[in-house]
């Protein structure tokens, strides 16, 4: 069953209304019929199965034949302060966190990132990131879209990540126990928000990870092999998403 993201106040009483480029979807490229079902969220973990009833011109209607809790969310806020890599590995990181379950994605420029980005840029790229993370909530039939915030440095990340319950930072310099990270990630209960640093391709410098320590960012390691940033981001989400699942 395809899965659609609208406003709350495109839900009324018996009925569902679909705009713009979501008409379009349905009906030129999925060649959706009256009569097929479809699972449609408001963004706020409410979800209604629908059956499409009609086609005007930029719109679709759906009789709401179900209106259901959605239990696709976490039971904790997750968010990932990803540094800015190379290329195009960030929409990369993008969806495959909100797939993960994150709840917000905040890039980070730190020291060591390669990518700078001016003001017009940055808000170019959070316009597309967040795109990316819609078509990510849908494909994977999130009841919420998460947020990409707009680029934050270093110390504006760990400032805007103190009201965080845990906050955790994987660092290839962190000569602790496996055994000794094991212990914090199964420690962390669901409900608590927890939110993890991943730096950049060079890493984060010394001055950033004893920043983050000052800050009450815990340091922990994923083994011993050097990750690649998308893999690290991935593989600590991964981890989270498990422990913190119902």
């Amino acid at each position: 069953m395809y899965h659609f993201f609208v406003e709350p106040d495109q839900v009324h009483e018996d009925y569902v209304e679909l705009l713009g480029d979501d008409v379009n979807h349905m009906k030129n490229v999925l060649r959706m019929r009256a009569g097929e079902e479809i699972s449609v969220n408001d963004g706020s973990g409410r979800e209604y199965r629908c059956r499409v009833e009609s086609y005007t011109k930029g719109t679709a209607r759906a009789t709401i034949i179900e209106r259901l809790m959605s239990n696709t969310e976490l039971p904790s806020r997750l968010v990932l302060y990803q540094c800015l890599p190379k290329g195009d590995k960030m929409e990369l990181i993008i969806q495959k966190a909100v797939e993960l379950g994150a709840a917000a994605i905040v890039p980070v420029s730190s020291a060591r990132c390669v990518v700078k980005l001016d003001e017009m840029k940055a808000r170019k790229k959070q316009q597309r990131w967040q795109e990316i993370a819609r078509s990510a909530a849908k494909q994977s039939g999130r009841s919420q879209i998460p947020t990409v915030e707009p680029v934050q440095s270093f110390p504006e990340a760990l400032q805007s990540a103190a009201e965080l319950d845990v906050r955790l930072i994987p660092y290839e310099k962190e000569s602790s126990s496996i055994e000794r990270t094991r212990g914090i990630l199964s420690g962390i209960g669901k409900g608590q928000s927890v939110g993890v640093f991943v730096g950049p391709e060079g890493g984060f410098e010394s001055a950033e990870a004893e920043a983050a320590a000052e800050a009450g960012v815990i340091p922990i390691t994923l083994g011993r092999r050097i990750l690649r940033t998308e893999t690290a981001a991935i593989s600590i989400l991964s981890i989270l998403m498990f422990q913190l699942e119902v």
